[in-house]
């Protein structure tokens, strides 16, 4: 009987101890959010994976356009080239016309001049030279032999003319033909240069597009490669806490039933004590310390409630880091939608790092909003107020009251942010001051 009270009293102690025993390292949940948070960041690869296969494929398409435009210029080089030739010769053929009508004008001039010449004479020597004529024949048969001879040189001479007159104007015509050819030739030779720079003009529009789609490109894979180191650490963080939680149950159980061994030992000794006392009559002082978990309760309570209050200072809200991104005050907005009046700090750390409260106070905002994401106001009393930005979890609610270096929110890049920071800020009397007059790593 006294064996079977001995092994009730240690699986009593055990069970309270395991329950009752603080935790050591990371807690079950905190691995749940890990791997919550490791679900978020796979999913957000994946949408960056899917971005950047849509921009390759409109890389590829953009490419082939500009190939396809590279091979139309090509083309248009070489008809530039054969127009070129063309336009040569016929401005070759044009000056050879031009030459021969010169020469044609000139022989039609001199075959004029020389009729003139001739009519002239047989005009001012007509009547003698026929006198002469019959009066040196012969016969009368030479005599009609010279006067046709005459009248043959008249009728030759019309001829000649009538005929280099034609020359004349079909070298002409065909010059003007010509001069239209080649009229014609420059005109498609504009049309094609013009059609040349419309090509070139849109290989370089396609080539500021592939540039804009290779730096897109570029950003996702970062992003890509940001989110693959996030995971990889998020994955070997909740192995650590795993194994962490591991060896603490391990050895919880092995101090439990230590603890248990001992406890059941010191009240079998108890027992047998009293009962020795019993039998000796002085058994009355057997449960002298029952108010001592009361005294440590109302400690604990004391000290709890007296750490929600504001010290009046201010701690670094980041343990986890202390490199400081960008500063107070003025800067160049770093992302669309990000202001340039900065009023506050940006301290970066990995994502799911921890958030702890400046100081003591009530949490008067707990809320999310586009720019600052989700976000945390947290008053300290005597107008000193702290802000907490671009969180990934909050873990306080408006109106809840807080201690000094409770965690209070997970680091994250909600709202207008270009990663995994704390925008953290510091209130006085209703106006944002620079925190490093406050706080500092």
């Amino acid at each position: 009987m006294r064996k079977f009270g001995i092994h009730r009293i240690l699986c009593l102690f055990l069970a309270l101890l395991l329950m009752t025993m603080p935790a050591y390292g990371a807690t079950k949940k905190e691995v749940e959010e890990e791997k919550s948070k490791a679900q978020v960041i796979a999913a957000e690869k994946q949408k960056t994976e899917q971005k950047i296969a849509e921009l390759e494929a409109l890389k590829g398409d953009t490419q082939a356009y500009i190939r396809e435009l590279d091979m139309q210029l090509l083309q248009l080089a070489d008809e530039l080239d054969q127009l070129e030739t063309d336009i040569a010769a016929k401005q070759a053929e044009v000056d050879e016309t031009t030459a021969h009508l010169a020469e044609a004008e000139q022989t039609e001039r001199e075959q004029y001049e020389a009729m003139k010449l001739r009519i002239q004479y047989m005009y001012e020597k007509g009547d003698s030279s026929y006198l002469d004529m019959l009066l040196s024949s012969g016969s009368m048969s030479e005599l009609l032999n010279r006067a046709e001879y005459i009248q043959e040189i008249s009728v030759y001479d019309r001829d000649m003319l009538e005929k280099y007159k034609a020359i004349v104007a079909d070298i002409a015509a065909t010059k003007v033909k010509l001069e239209e050819e080649l009229q014609q030739l420059e005109d498609l030779k504009t049309q094609t240069e013009a059609k040349q720079q419309s090509v070139l003009m849109l290989v370089d529009e396609k080539n500021k597009e592939l540039a804009n789609l290779n730096s897109q490109l570029e950003t996702q894979a970062e992003l890509r490669a940001g989110y693959e180191a996030d995971l990889a650490e998020t994955n070997a963080r909740i192995a650590q806490m795993e194994e962490e939680i591991r060896k603490a149950e391990e050895e919880a159980r092995r101090r439990a039933e230590e603890e248990a061994r001992r406890k059941a030992e010191e009240e079998a000794r108890r027992k047998a004590e009293e009962a020795a006392r019993a039998r000796e009559g002085a058994g009355e002082a057997s449960g002298q310390a029952v108010d001592a978990p009361k005294d440590t309760e109302k400690k604990s309570s004391s000290s709890s409630s007296s750490g929600s209050k504001a010290t009046g200072s201010l701690s670094w809200p980041l343990p986890a880091s202390d490199y400081v991104t960008s500063g107070f005050g003025h800067r160049e907005s770093p992302t669309a939608g990000a202001s340039s009046n900065h009023q506050g700090i940006d301290i970066g750390a990995s994502t799911g790092s921890s958030i702890t409260a400046a100081d003591g106070g009530t949490v008067i905002t707990a809320s999310y909003s586009s720019s600052a994401g989700n976000y945390v106001v947290i008053s300290h009393g005597n107008g000193l107020s702290t802000v907490y930005m671009h969180c990934s979890k909050l873990l306080v609610s408006e109106g809840d009251t807080v201690s000094k270096g409770q965690t209070i929110a997970k680091v994250g890049s909600t709202g207008y942010s270009t990663g995994p920071h704390l925008h953290f800020g510091v209130r006085k009397n209703g106006s944002y001051v620079d925190p490093t007059d406050y706080v500092s790593p």
